[in-house]
């Protein structure tokens, strides 16, 4: 039976459409980096609309989840042991998280949902051309934060 060992449950604020989880020791910007997957699960959000994102550890492969999601999307990353959670110029929504499972390979589940409906409702904005000053589109913009929600788990493979 799987158990989980942690819990993260935070706002992230996209900076170029993307938030990003890497190993806590690699800079993602440096030389050789991994450039920004277009159109793929993590790196599709609008730019100052905070997400909420859910990470959770588990000692082995989490059961099924059962809340419905829209979108799901499955990897493989190297950990040294920490991870960290970047938002571009927005600065680090965490640094250097320890991992339980330690350095290794970590199979990494991510789901999402309402991401096409924030989208809708903020462009919808625009289309109706609410001035981006103006006090109706903060607060409709306001409204939409945390909306659009990611659950992402892992657990060391193998």
């Amino acid at each position: 039976m799987s158990r989980r060992l942690l819990r993260l449950d935070i706002p992230v604020f996209p900076d170029r459409r993307m938030f990003r989880v890497h190993d806590a020791t690699v800079d993602p910007d440096a030389p050789g980096g991994p450039l920004a997957p277009l159109g793929a699960l993590i790196s599709v959000n609008r730019e100052h609309i905070g997400v909420r994102l859910c990470l959770e550890e588990w000692d082995i492969a989490p059961p099924p989840y059962g809340d419905e999601w829209e979108d799901e999307a499955k990897a493989i990353i190297y950990f040294r042991g920490a991870l960290s959670i970047d938002m571009g110029s927005a600065g680090r929504a965490v640094d250097r998280l320890q991992l339980a499972g330690g350095v290794g390979d970590y199979v990494v589940r991510v789901f999402a949902r309402n991401r096409r409906e924030v989208n809708r409702l903020y462009n919808g904005l625009f289309e109706r051309g609410v001035d981006p000053l103006s006090d109706e589109f903060q607060q409709a913009r306001d409204a939409l934060e945390g909306h659009e929600q990611y659950l992402m788990q892992l657990w060391r493979e193998g």
